[in-house]
């Protein structure tokens, strides 16, 4: 394999050459800040631990300054997008500054929220700038549709890695965190600057690293039975369990036997409870016939 040219990265004065000839404008409607600094994208290339057996999927490539640094590691590369003028461009942009690897690298022109294959082999890894406006939603799609991506690193707004990031007992833990954590082990893995995109961006990002977790947590519930509870649990967060989870379980009532019979306190808090746990309450719910146990347990705390 030959090795690619050393300026076949995207620098400032090229993403905005590229930007005007297309006629683009990074839009806050899609989320789009364009990364023009080659270093911070092999950075994250490194970060993201790519191999050169690797299958990369690559969500919102943009004008491509990261696809080529997964390129020139990676064994295929697939970016994922959704805009028009993107996606006519960024396989012209390969063959000219890549050519050696234009063979491995695809292009699936649609909504990341709707794809649900990718053409070649199957991908193992996922490495993405996401849009800060769908970056949780386009994460979990993917982890989803996708079982075979064992590794994954995003670089999303500041607020949203904390929060993916985020562990029991944190103000800032709550649905992003326990439903990634559902899929994989989760941890911040590093901070990006400002500067590094076009236009700067008004608010800081940091990249998230998702390790998929070896073995599936271990529970007789759906994953939708067990996302349905924590959904209730931070719709109201600030309640107790056994006020927040009576609309799911039918009563308060209802509420308390499930959590009783899960072996959560009815006076927790959903920030508390791990994914675990709330695999075990989705488990007891009176909807699966569980059997429901004494509270008296949980009555004074």
């Amino acid at each position: 394999m030959s090795s690619p040219t050393p300026d076949a990265l995207l620098g400032p004065a090229d993403v905005r050459e590229l930007a005007a000839a297309l006629g683009v404008r990074p839009t806050k409607q899609r989320g789009q800040n364009f990364v023009i600094d080659a270093n911070t994208v092999r950075r994250i290339v490194r970060t993201a631990g790519v191999r050169p057996d690797d299958v990369v999927v690559e969500v919102g490539p943009g004008l491509g300054s990261l696809t080529l640094a997964l390129l020139e590691v990676a064994d295929r590369v697939t970016a994922v997008e959704i805009d028009d003028v993107l996606a006519g461009a960024l396989p012209a942009t390969i063959v000219a500054r890549m050519p050696e690897r234009a063979d491995r690298f695809a292009l699936v022109h649609s909504d990341a929220l709707r794809v649900t294959e990718l053409p070649g082999p199957a991908p193992t890894a996922l490495v993405a700038n996401l849009p800060y406006n769908v970056a949780v939603p386009v994460l979990l799609h993917m982890l989803d549709t996708f079982p075979s991506i064992e590794r994954t690193l995003v670089m999303v707004q500041s607020e949203v890695a904390d929060r993916l990031a985020a562990a029991p007992g944190s103000k800032v833990y709550g649905v992003p965190s326990v439903k990634a954590n559902w899929y994989a082990e989760v941890k911040r893995a590093g901070a990006i600057g400002r500067n590094v995109f076009w236009p700067a961006p008004n608010v800081d990002s940091g990249l998230v690293s998702l390790v998929r977790r070896a073995e599936p947590i271990r529970t007789t519930a759906s994953k939708a039975e067990v996302f349905a509870v924590v959904d209730a649990a931070f719709a109201q967060r600030r309640k107790t369990l056994r006020a927040a989870l009576a609309g799911w379980a039918g009563s308060a009532a209802a509420a308390e036997a499930a959590l009783v019979a899960a072996g959560v306190s009815p006076q927790a808090r959903g920030e508390s409870l791990t994914v675990a746990e709330f695999a075990r309450i989705a488990e007891a719910a009176p909807s699966r016939g569980a059997a429901p146990a004494s509270p008296k347990e949980f009555q004074e705390k």
